[in-house]
């Protein structure tokens, strides 16, 4: 076990955990952040994406050792109130399981951040990875398109 110190959400937070334990396994079981998703385990799916210094991860894949720098979770990601992402999503009627929706969220809110007024082309390319088994990617091309105009 090792000790470590990591800001996520703002705050300053303190686990002993093994080094080599995926940041999405310390999130979910040892800071009780549920909103970050298990999908596949190997950082094909999206589902547990999170923010590492405002850049999109897979935190299934990424050891908590190797992680440097602030943490955002879907969360943190609305300071106060909701995102505009997350109020594109609600407009849009994104959401059918909802499970891969934090996580398509944080990689839309992460391509928006860099690309603050993407085409189609680039909001496809920003969300490729992110898998949605309802498939409701021409709503979520919409609401990352609404979600532009209110950053």
């Amino acid at each position: 076990m090792a000790s470590y110190s990591l800001k996520i959400n703002g705050k300053t937070r303190k686990i002993d955990v093994d080094e080599n334990t995926p940041l999405l396994w310390v999130l979910r079981d040892e800071l009780d952040l549920k909103g970050t998703k298990y999908g596949c385990g190997i950082a094909l799916c999206g589902a547990c994406t999170v923010h590492l210094n405002g850049k999109a991860i897979r935190s299934c894949s990424v050891p908590v050792k190797n992680v440097d720098g602030e943490i955002t979770t879907i969360e943190g990601l609305g300071e106060g109130g909701l995102h505009p992402v997350q109020q594109a999503w609600i407009e849009h009627d994104v959401a059918q399981c909802g499970y891969c929706q934090p996580g398509q969220i944080m990689s839309a809110s992460a391509l928006l951040k860099n690309n603050p007024n993407p085409t189609d082309k680039e909001i496809e390319q920003g969300m490729q990875g992110n898998i949605c088994r309802c498939g409701t990617y021409t709503r979520i091309k919409e609401a990352v398109k609404t979600a532009s105009t209110k950053l």
